[in-house]
């Protein structure tokens, strides 16, 4: 019995793995979907929102002692082991630290997955042209890939149905 806990427990860790492509920063081809949002997005802003997407999230890595894959990080931050980690810590920060940017042809939407089936909730930051939907923006979650920054365009990111923060919020309420 023993045995098949671990030969689970082996299995699970490695679908919990980071791709290697995801650890190699591409701030560049961010870069070019960030202005490939639409004609008034300006080039150094989308540059310098690339860079710091990047940046920032392996500094989270960092600060929140990141040694695992997300799902056992969760559980150690659960647990006490580590101060932060959870994916609306990421989102939060991240989100924070481009707010500090002032950006004047961007913005940022909160969005949450899995809020309405028994999936692990999941919430991110979606980057749109400023006063367009989030649906036509990118992803960019740090926390898929423990601080290996994730991003897509929202239609292409098949792992997760993304729904506006706002509106799961308010449903709760209701």
């Amino acid at each position: 019995m023993r045995r098949i806990f671990n030969l689970l427990a082996m299995v699970f860790l490695v679908a919990c793995g980071v791709p290697e492509d995801a650890k190699v920063p591409d701030i560049k081809g961010l870069e070019r979907e960030i202005i490939a949002l639409g004609d008034f997005v300006d080039a150094h802003e989308a540059a310098k929102v690339a860079q710091i997407s990047y940046d920032y999230s392996l500094q989270l890595r960092s600060e929140y002692q990141v040694t695992d894959p997300p799902l056992i990080h969760n559980t150690k931050v659960n647990q006490g082991l580590r101060p932060r980690g959870l994916c609306w810590h990421w989102a939060d920060d991240l989100e924070a630290r481009l707010r500090g940017e002032n950006l004047q042809t961007l913005s940022l939407h909160r969005a949450i997955a899995n809020s309405d089936n028994l999936r692990i909730e999941h919430s991110t930051v979606i980057l749109s042209e400023r006063g367009a939907p989030m649906q036509s923006g990118i992803v960019l979650d740090p926390w898929r890939y423990g601080g290996h920054l994730f991003w897509a365009p929202v239609a292409e990111d098949t792992r997760y149905r993304w729904k506006p923060r706002s509106q799961v919020l308010l449903s709760r309420a209701e």
